[in-house]
C-alpha cells in the first residue's frame, strides 16, 4: 500500500471553495458537527482515503464483511456554496503520518479549488461545561475579526498552546500554500462525547458560512446525554451517602 491512496468515485463537477474537517478528536465535537452537516445538507460521498498510517485493522460490518479502515470526502451544496467535508474515524498513528496525510488532504483541496479550510475540534477543560465557548485560531490575522463577529472566542490565545493532529496541521501547512484556515474548538470536558459543545460550535460555523442548519438532532442528543450524566451523578451521590450512613 502507498502512504496515501485516494479513490474518487467521480471526476467531474466536484469543485468546492470550502473544506470542513471533522475527524475524531477531544469530545468528538468536530466529528459530531461535520457528520450532522453532511446529513442535514444531503452530502454525497465522492472519495475514500486509505493510508498505511492508519491503525492496522479492518472494520467488520453487520454482514460479517471486513473493510479497510479509511476516511471519506463528501460534497454538499447549500445557498450557492459548494462545500467539501473530510470525515472518518481515524487520524494517523505516527507524527510522520500526520504530516503525510495532511499534505495529501491539502493536495486534494488545491486540486478542487478550496480557498478556505474550517478545522473543527474540541478544547478539553477537564470539567463539564453548561454553556460551551468556541475557542478559535486562524492562520491569517485578517480572519480574526470575522470569527469574532460570528461568535468565536480568542480568550485562549493569551495562554498560548498547541493544536494537535490534522486540525492544527491543516492551518499551518495550509498557510504555506496560501489557503485560509480557521480552527473552531468547542469547550468540552474531554471525558465524554459532547453534543452540547457540538451544538454551540455549529452555531458559530453556520454564522461563518452564512447558512441556516437545523440544530434539533444535536440538541436532542445533548439533552439525552445530560440526563444520563445526571442519573450517574445521582447514583454516585446516593452511594456516598449510603457509605457515610454506614460509617456513622
Amino acid at each position: 500500500m502507498k502512504h496515501v491512496t485516494v479513490n474518487f468515485f467521480q471526476e467531474d463537477d466536484i469543485e468546492a471553495s470550502i473544506l470542513i474537517e471533522g475527524l475524531p478528536g477531544v469530545g468528538h465535537v468536530g466529528k459530531l458537527v461535520a457528520d450532522h452537516l453532511i446529513d442535514a445538507l444531503g452530502g454525497e460521498l465522492i472519495a475514500e482515503i486509505y493510508s498505511l498510517h492508519f491503525p492496522p485493522q479492518v472494520i467488520v460490518d453487520e454482514e460479517g464483511v471486513a473493510h479497510l479502515v479509511g476516511n471519506e470526502l463528501y460534497r454538499c451544496e447549500k445557498d450557492g456554496k459548494a462545500i467539501l467535508f473530510l470525515v472518518g474515524d481515524f487520524q494517523s498513528t505516527s507524527a510522520e503520518g500526520h504530516y503525510i496525510l495532511t499534505e495529501s488532504y491539502l493536495d486534494i483541496a488545491e486540486d478542487l479549488g478550496v480557498q478556505r479550510i474550517y478545522a473543527l475540534g474540541g478544547y478539553g477543560v477537564g470539567h463539564l461545561v453548561e454553556n460551551p465557548r468556541i475557542f478559535s485560531a486562524v492562520n491569517m490575522e485578517h480572519l480574526r475579526s470575522e470569527v469574532e463577529a460570528a461568535g468565536g472566542s480568542f480568550e485562549n490565545a493569551g495562554m498560548g498552546g498547541m493544536i494537535v493532529g490534522a486540525s492544527g496541521l491543516l492551518l499551518g501547512l495550509g498557510e504555506v500554500r496560501g489557503i485560509e484556515g480557521i480552527c473552531l474548538m468547542g469547550e468540552t470536558s474531554g471525558y465524554i462525547v459532547d453534543p452540547r459543545s457540538a451544538d454551540s460550535l455549529l452555531t458559530v460555523l453556520s454564522n461563518l458560512l452564512g447558512i441556516e442548519v437545523d440544530h434539533t438532532f444535536l440538541q436532542e442528543r445533548a439533552e439525552d446525554m445530560e440526563q444520563a450524566i445526571a442519573k450517574i451523578q445521582e447514583a454516585e451521590e446516593a452511594k456516598i451517602q449510603e457509605e457515610l450512613n454506614y460509617i456513622g
